[in-house]
């Protein structure tokens, strides 16, 4: 691992095409699912009104959370203290982090969230093109129901970085601080890449649209989108000054097979961890993209660190 100081499967995935159009799959060569959820039975219907604290320490308790007509698959690790909110990458639901998910509740005593984004896991499918700000709400709505309104520390990788950095932007107070795992960030938008990730994409999206139920296919699709304007706005999009942030990139990025790519992407990654206080920059050494899952050590040692600052 290499960092700077603090300034204060499926597939190769539906993680190429999309490896930007939400890194869901693989890597972007010319430029550029798993549907489980653990634990517990959910509710028959309705909104879940418990609280992180429901349920024995250390067991993962399943949440219905209705938000704007659909429902939502949280799952909720009682601790105490703080709360660690875990995103998934595109295409991926919150068994991603389940390997993760009782190491990191026994080694910080905090409560554990992880949740499916809607169309992933056991949350409801909605119709249309991918949108940021429904993310956004979708996660926001369910803490809020679920009773956490502050002292989060949000966890995101990939795609979830572009929810993160809204959810930032539009809720500072409850957030104190967020780990960005190989996320996608604002400046490697730029209208000189968005042009190469659309084009790099077309032929995954071709071949999406012959299965278009799979949930992997219905991301990969639902992405692409309105997926340059979407991110010629995102590329605007300033990070609070007042949320610290640790910025996870790997060494090999989601486009191990394009020099350029890849090194805009760690240029992106520095860049967001220089242009505020209190980021810092951490190089996942021999890390893919999957560094939940390659360096599953440096994500629990990077939010361990995270929390301790908050202490």
């Amino acid at each position: 691992m290499s960092r700077t100081p603090r300034k204060r499967r499926s597939t190769h995935r539906v993680l190429s095409a999309l490896a930007l159009l939400t890194l869901t799959v693989g890597a972007v060569a010319a430029c550029g699912g798993k549907d489980s959820a653990p634990e517990d039975a959910a509710p028959s219907s309705g909104t879940s009104s418990a609280s992180p604290g429901a349920g024995r320490s250390g067991v993962s308790k399943l949440h219905m959370i209705t938000n704007d007509g659909h429902r939502l698959a949280f799952h909720v690790t009682r601790g105490n203290g703080h709360t660690i909110v875990l995103d998934s990458g595109g295409g991926e639901n919150s068994s991603q982090w389940k390997d993760l998910v009782p190491k990191l509740h026994a080694d910080t005593g905090a409560t554990v969230i992880t949740y499916d984004r809607a169309g992933l896991g056991k949350s409801d499918v909605v119709p249309g093109p991918w949108k940021v700000e429904s993310a956004v709400s979708d996660l926001k709505s369910g803490l809020e129901q679920l009773g956490v309104t502050d002292n989060v520390t949000l966890v995101s990788h990939s795609q979830a970085g572009e929810i993160a950095n809204y959810f930032a932007k539009d809720n500072p107070t409850m957030l104190s601080g967020a780990v960005l795992v190989d996320a996608n960030l604002p400046p490697f938008f730029t209208d000189e890449e968005i042009p190469r990730l659309v084009a790099a994409s077309k032929p995954q999206v071709h071949a999406a649209k012959k299965a278009p139920g799979k949930p992997e296919n219905r991301q990969l699709i639902s992405t692409a989108e309105g997926f340059a304007p979407a991110h010629r706005a995102f590329h605007k999009v300033a990070w609070p000054d007042s949320v610290p942030a640790t910025v996870i990139v790997s060494e090999k990025t989601p486009f191990d097979g394009s020099p350029v790519d890849a090194q805009r992407w760690r240029d992106a990654a520095a860049s967001f961890a220089q242009d505020g206080p209190g980021r810092t920059l951490v190089t996942a050494k021999g890390s893919s993209h999957e560094v939940p899952k390659d360096r599953p050590d440096l994500v629990l040692k990077e939010i361990a660190d995270m929390l301790a600052t908050q202490r």
